[in-house]
């Protein structure tokens, strides 16, 4: 069976697009979703996303890690399921849509700029090493001197892998401060089990862990990335962190189709 495919990436967090809307595709098959995502076997990706129908919504996301099990919410995933969406017709510059951590709102400028409403973070355990939150996804949020050389993988793996986060584990965010409102962050994503150049829901958490730990007074943050520069603006209401934003690109790359 041949299926056709999109690739696409928001700053270097790159994706299967699946248009799954006629229930074509084997979806329990967690061996075929590794391997379409395998770099050196298939067609390479952190995540496959499949854009379902949904009776309320203009559409459903279903996301799979790279490991081929589906997963929590991607930012970045959501954001380039926006521009596939436009795409492919069903939407113009305005959508709603649900996923798996809820309803989402999102807007897409002409030049592919995806601003994407995350979940609200009720919640924030802030400790004295670290932060830990959860913004679709959880995540470990700490800050590091020289992140340039920090050793992204064999520390995010001893921290996803440790006590403190059990069997689930967690996401892994790694950060330096570059001014009041400027931070850059390097993430190790739990289900790809390696550092991406970009996690969408991972920034969403350090800039309101930054907000929280009193890094910086802004509302509005940006972050950079290895694969680019990603916004996340916010406000506090009650001790609670709403209206979340996440603005970035989201790029076509390809498209073709493989043999299933």
């Amino acid at each position: 069976m041949e299926i056709k495919f999109y690739k696409y990436q928001g700053t270097g967090n790159d994706f299967i697009m699946i248009d799954n809307r006629e229930e074509i595709f084997f979806k329990n098959n967690t061996k075929l979703v590794e391997q379409l995502c395998d770099r050196r076997f298939g067609i390479g990706a952190d995540g496959l996303i499949l854009l379902e129908n949904d009776k309320a919504t203009d559409f459903k996301m279903v996301y799979y890690n790279s490991d081929g099990n589906q997963s929590s919410m991607c930012g970045n995933g959501g954001r380039c399921l926006v521009a596939f969406a436009k795409q492919l017709g069903i939407i113009e510059s305005e959508t709603t849509f649900i996923a798996t951590d809820g309803l989402h709102h999102a807007t897409i400028s002409d030049n592919g700029i995806v601003s994407l409403q995350m979940k609200d973070v009720n919640a924030v355990k802030i400790e004295e090493d670290y932060v830990f939150l959860d913004t679709g996804s959880p995540h470990h949020v700490q800050l590091v001197d020289d992140l340039k050389n920090y050793p992204i993988k064999e520390k995010g793996s001893e921290i996803r892998y440790g006590e403190l986060y059990g069997q689930s584990g967690s996401n892994v965010n790694f950060v330096s401060q570059n001014d009041a409102d400027t931070f850059s962050v390097r993430t190790y994503e739990r289900g790809v089990e390696d550092e991406t150049l970009s996690c969408g829901t991972g920034v969403t958490a350090v800039a309101i862990a930054m907000k929280a730990k009193g890094k910086t007074t802004s509302n509005k943050i940006k972050l950079n990335v290895e694969g680019g520069k990603l916004e996340v603006s916010f406000n506090e209401k009650e001790g609670k962190f709403v209206d979340v934003f996440l603005k970035g690109p989201a790029t076509f790359v390809f498209e073709g189709n493989v043999e299933v």
